[in-house]
């Protein structure tokens, strides 16, 4: 039997508590060995088998340790990574990666030359919205994809108290919050977007971020023979004071339209208390009610365009520990990572384009230096 991958978790607020710990926990192959929680004792509480450390320098100076979980603030993940990295430890690090492309791309670069794993945690390439409109694409179902319209819509109309994540500050804020989680998804399903445009602003009454964005991306599609290329069209949103929410995916191809409305229900289940069961274990893991599967609207024959046939798609279902199982892989040299860190920089490099985009008010090339 394998030796487990022995893993310390550094942080145990939302995310590490939420999104980390539950699941590294029950990966086959990994070890929850440690958590770091300066303060306070709910860790030791949910996990009475695992090492509960007071600092980080406890976590980078242990031997024992393989790989590090950053799930700090955002603007302590560069730091933290560098740290667990020149510790000789593989790092996954909670999204973003970084508050800059350049530290990103410094990161990559430690990383290669330490010869260890460097992975961003864009849990949202394994919600069951995102993978049923990735089955949806690649199937063709759609036809030609001519619009993808993603929404992650929230309603706080008043900042909360208490949380670095309302604190002014260049990682912080609504677009390195759920930003990541778009671009991340629409990278990972076209590519390199040729340009963007974007808006990023504040809307409510009262707040120290920015708390709402539009960012929209073009993708180029090659022409085929005497056919013009004809691109797709992304379109990227959030607002913190949308009281009715959009639907959170629609997409347009040349066949017909899906729309898909409401979240992935694993972090609402997380946060009521559900936590995964091993990975490989007979007991499943949060398949999606049927009343909030997603819609399809199809013209069979596209030359009578009012004969709609209209039916509901079983959504894939979401798992999060599939993160993890591929973090292992990684580590083990089984496989590559899904979610590489040139895929993280490349969410950063969006990110900075969205805001120069918005401070400039005019459309920008994309160019990836990785």
């Amino acid at each position: 039997m394998a030796i487990p991958i022995r893993t310390a978790v550094l942080g145990y607020g939302f995310a590490g508590r939420i999104f980390h710990s539950p699941f590294v926990r029950v990966v086959s192959g990994l070890e929850l060995s440690a958590i770091v929680q300066r303060h306070g004792d709910n860790a030791a509480t949910d996990y009475p088998g695992t090492r509960i450390l007071r600092s980080v320098d406890e976590a980078f100076g242990d031997p024992s340790i393989d790989l590090i979980v950053v799930a700090t603030p955002n603007d302590s993940h560069v730091e933290m990574a560098r740290r667990a990295l020149e510790a000789g430890k593989h790092v996954v690090i909670d999204k973003p990666i970084a508050g800059s492309s350049a530290d990103a791309l410094e990161l990559i670069a430690l990383a290669k030359k330490q010869g260890k794993l460097l992975a961003p945690f864009h849990n949202r390439r394994f919600d069951g919205d995102f993978l049923t409109v990735r089955k949806l694409v690649s199937e063709g179902k759609l036809g030609r994809v001519t619009l993808v319209d993603a929404h992650f819509d929230r309603f706080r109309p008043m900042p909360r108290a208490n949380t670095w994540k309302e604190a002014g500050g260049a990682a912080n804020g609504l677009l390195f919050d759920l930003g990541p989680h778009l671009l991340d998804q629409a990278l990972a399903l076209f590519g390199v977007p040729t340009s963007i445009t974007a808006s990023v602003r504040q809307e409510r009454d009262v707040t120290a971020i920015e708390d709402a964005f539009d960012i929209v991306l073009e993708f180029a599609r090659p022409s085929v023979g005497s056919e013009a290329a004809r691109g797709i069209r992304y379109e990227c949103h959030a607002s913190m004071i949308a009281a009715e929410p959009a639907p959170h995916f629609r997409v347009n191809g040349t066949f017909g339209s899906y729309v898909k409305t409401g979240l992935d229900p694993q972090e609402a289940a997380l946060l009521g208390g559900a936590r995964p069961p091993e990975l490989g274990s007979p007991e499943g893991w949060l398949p999606e009610a049927e009343s909030a599967w997603g819609t399809v609207a199809i013209a069979p024959d596209p030359a009578e365009p009012t004969k709609i046939v209209r039916g509901k798609v079983p959504t894939e279902v979401g798992d999060y520990r599939q993160f993890y199982a591929n973090v292992r892989d990684a580590i083990r040299g089984e496989a590559p990572l899904v979610v590489s860190p040139e895929d993280g920089y490349r969410t950063i490099r969006l990110l900075e384009l969205a805001l120069e985009s918005s401070d400039h008010n005019h459309t920008l090339p994309v160019v990836f230096a990785a």
